[in-house]
């Protein structure tokens, strides 16, 4: 009989295992992992209890009854002038990042909020005059006190006059977006289109740059996300008759129906509502772009043109930000998640279907310059065409086309 390769007394597991790593192996003795069943109920999602203690409980929603003098005028300086073109301060200890699509968005990961310096503050506010929002996820450390700070480093924090402020007292500069899990769905009292909006665009001065944290929110799939909307690339939509038609117009912003929609819910209206007029189309700051400066939510008319001309503009450029897609991006929160946006250059609407979950969000607002618009300013589709030899676009809507997706 030929010799065997397996010594008489021993069995096949000690003798390779024994033999070969030289120490006895026990790897069978390991307990069997057992798969945790997944469980999964169409449409639904588990709502969390928040019936103990909320560690969020000082930043509940209040709504103090104060009465504030009107907004004055103040200087501003764009932080974002002096970021790094290519960002290289605050994506130093980034460890990924993508953009959402081309024309807007882009989420950065690796990158703690709370712990920039002023330089990557600087780069932080090119990013968004760039991208228009950029989201960063599991902020733990961004507290609101760091949330102001930050803000604080781009502008003068803004007062809201009508929405909630936290409980806790000397914040009244920050908004709380709170939606409890038995409040009614509001779907049947906005028309879709209407959601959209820029914030508080009626003030002389409104926001540029403005981020938003959820603190609790539903989980991922539950609703609640966040639309954007660029007003560059709505601006590039446009032809270029209609570019130089728009350019030559204002649009009238109020804020009136937010204060009445105040009023007849018997809450304080703490400044006097206003009117202001703001160019149609306005240039920005550092990138130089021209973008829409209109939204559904505050433009009542456009000034100088009859009522169904006026209508039918805004009728247009309504439908404009609110459907076409390759200008939007939708964000799917998690909890200590931020976004940061451009409100200059950015609608943003939100959406309902969560009903069932709490939803709390706190946001802070800098104040920026007074909307101008410079002839000079460029286009950002053509810009970015002619740097990377990208095909001109063809906005002549006879050409035969053949829709294939």
């Amino acid at each position: 009989m030929a010799p065997s390769m397996i010594a008489p007394n021993d069995s096949i597991g000690s003798w390779t295992r024994d033999n070969y790593l030289g120490h006895k192996d026990t790897s069978w003795r390991r307990p069997v992992e057992v798969k945790k069943p997944i469980t999964y109920e169409p449409g639904r999602t588990p709502v969390e209890s928040h019936d103990e203690f909320y560690e969020h409980e000082d930043l509940r929603p209040s709504f103090p009854n104060l009465h504030w003098d009107p907004l004055t005028e103040v200087p501003y300086h764009d932080k974002g002038i002096h970021g790094d073109p290519h960002f290289r301060n605050l994506l130093a200890s980034a460890t990924d990042v993508v953009d959402c699509n081309p024309k807007l968005g882009t989420e950065i990961h690796g990158v703690n909020l709370a712990r920039l310096t002023d330089a990557q503050k600087n780069d932080l506010a090119r990013l968004i005059s760039v991208r228009g929002v950029v989201f960063f996820r599991g902020q733990t450390d961004f507290d609101i006190d760091a949330q102001r700070r930050l803000g604080a480093h781009f502008g003068k924090l803004h007062r809201h006059a009508t929405t909630s402020v936290p409980r806790r007292a000397g914040l009244e500069d920050v908004h709380v977006v709170f939606t409890d899990g038995t409040a009614k769905d509001q779907r049947a009292v906005f028309a879709p289109t209407f959601l959209w909006h820029s914030d508080v665009t009626y003030e002389v001065q409104p926001p540029s740059y403005t981020s938003l944290k959820v603190l609790s929110g539903p989980p991922r799939g539950g609703g609640g996300d966040t639309l954007w909307s660029s007003q560059y690339g709505a601006y590039d939509l446009l032809s270029k008759p209609m570019q130089r038609y728009l350019e030559g117009l204002s649009a009238v912003h109020s804020a009136h129906m937010q204060a009445e929609g105040s009023r007849a819910a018997g809450r304080p209206v703490r400044r006097d509502p206003i009117v202001t007029e703001h160019p149609l189309v306005r240039t920005h700051p550092v990138t130089g772009w021209k973008s829409l400066f209109f939204n559904p939510g505050f433009v009542t008319g456009i000034v100088g043109v009859p009522k169904s001309e006026s209508n039918a503009i805004i009728g247009y450029l309504n439908e404009i930000i609110s459907t076409t897609q390759e200008i939007h991006v939708r964000y799917q929160w998690q909890k200590n998640d931020v976004a940061f946006w451009d409100n200059r250059i950015c609608n943003h609407s939100a959406s309902y279907g969560f009903t069932g979950h709490r939803r709390h969000a706190v946001r802070v607002a800098s104040q920026a310059e007074r909307p101008i618009f410079d002839p000079a300013g460029k286009s950002q589709e053509e810009e970015i065409s002619a740097r990377f030899g990208l095909a001109k676009v063809d906005k002549d809507g006879t050409r035969q086309s053949n829709y294939n997706d």
